[in-house]
């Protein structure tokens, strides 16, 4: 018996991608839809890392194409395909890095740095090839953080290889530096070794390269947002007012140099007593959430104020990895996803696609 093709295709119309709220047919993520006596067999091409939630929508694929008369077998191929993704005007994006995205506050002491970790391992976790860069020439902790030790080698003399844990590839000053060496060094300076861990270190084929920005919207910051090709960038803060008023600097940092603000994180937003289970908002209630409403941004979650977040920080084993089904991992994870969706929501880079004009002199 011969599959009518149009009911197959408005079958499995009906099933939308819940991050989405999109179908995949619509949006043409499904691919070489192909059948042949009762077997069926497609593709289905996401445009971000959704490792732990594939086999439940390659089962709802295959429950709706069985409901079509003739169906007998489905084969889905189910695979993430990341593209790079549009940057600020006249910024060229690095060789081996498709998407950057900056993790930033506009004060210290809020979170930023254990975000930023977390995040980028909830990406690796969700299938993605991923770096992190610690910008905090000052402050260097994602180190101690990511639980790597040594120096970065080079093969050439001239570029460093980044380290690795985690399936997490890790640059960072705190790995050129002794751990008790202060960082003396002026703006220039700073910015100059940033630039050199950015862009000589040999990133490998990443998808997401995520920066964990130095704290405050001064030179260097300034320096940064400019010439590192940004997709986008994810704010910091927790609900207190004076967290929120430095955020907002941020944010206006990076709409004057034409940088998407992904969505605001609300950390330490709200404390639970593990003794009598007594909750408390000790920086105040919903600061972070009002403020994404009032800039018109995504809210893309609120962790809350607990020790064992600190504890698996510093002991090199963030709670993403050292607490993988736990209730805050999930809170990191689904962070990390609204991050993924909104960049492939964004323009396509088209740079590589134009073709280099070179001048000569005819004699």
């Amino acid at each position: 018996m011969a599959v009518d093709s149009q009911a197959l295709l408005t079958a499995l119309q009906a099933v939308t991608d819940p991050n989405t709220g999109k179908d995949f047919v619509s949006t043409k993520a499904l691919k070489n839809l192909s059948e042949q006596y009762g077997d069926v067999s497609f593709d289905v091409e996401l445009g971000y890392p959704a490792k732990s939630q594939m086999p439940a929508l390659r089962r709802a694929l295959i429950a709706a194409a069985k409901t079509v008369a003739g169906v007998e077998n489905v084969s889905v191929n189910m695979t993430s395909k990341i593209i790079p993704h549009a940057v600020q005007r006249g910024v060229q994006l690095l060789p081996s890095v498709k998407n950057i995205i900056a993790v930033a506050s506009g004060k210290g002491g809020v979170g930023k740095s254990t975000t930023a970790v977390n995040l980028a391992l909830a990406l690796a976790a969700e299938g993605a090839k991923v770096g992190i860069l610690d910008a905090d020439i000052y402050g260097p902790s994602q180190p101690m953080m990511m639980g790597v030790e040594g120096r970065p080698e080079s093969v050439d003399g001239q570029t460093m290889e980044p380290l690795e844990n985690y399936g997490v590839q890790v640059i960072s000053i705190g790995f050129l530096v002794d751990k008790d060496e202060a960082m003396i060094w002026r703006g220039p300076m700073a910015t100059q070794a940033l630039e050199q861990l950015l862009r000589q270190t040999n990133w490998k084929d990443l998808d997401y390269l995520i920066v964990d920005m130095p704290p405050g919207t001064g030179d260097i910051q300034l320096t940064l947002s400019q010439r590192v090709p940004l997709t986008g960038a994810v704010i910091v803060t927790t609900p207190q007012d004076i967290a929120l008023l430095d955020a907002r600097k941020g944010i206006k940092m990076f709409e004057k140099v034409g940088v998407p603000i992904l969505g605001i994180v609300e950390n330490m937003a709200v404390y639970c007593c593990p003794n009598c289970g007594h909750t408390e908002h000790i920086f105040g209630a919903d600061g972070g959430k009002k403020m994404a409403a009032e800039y018109g941004m995504d809210y893309l979650g609120a962790l809350p104020l607990n020790m064992s977040i600190r504890v698996q920080a510093d002991s090199g084993m963030p709670t993403v990895v050292s607490d993988p089904d736990g209730e805050i991992a999930e809170i990191y994870k689904s962070v990390a996803r609204q991050v993924a969706i909104k960049i492939a929501k964004q323009a396509k880079d088209f740079s590589s696609k134009f073709p280099s004009i070179k001048i000569s002199k005819e004699t």
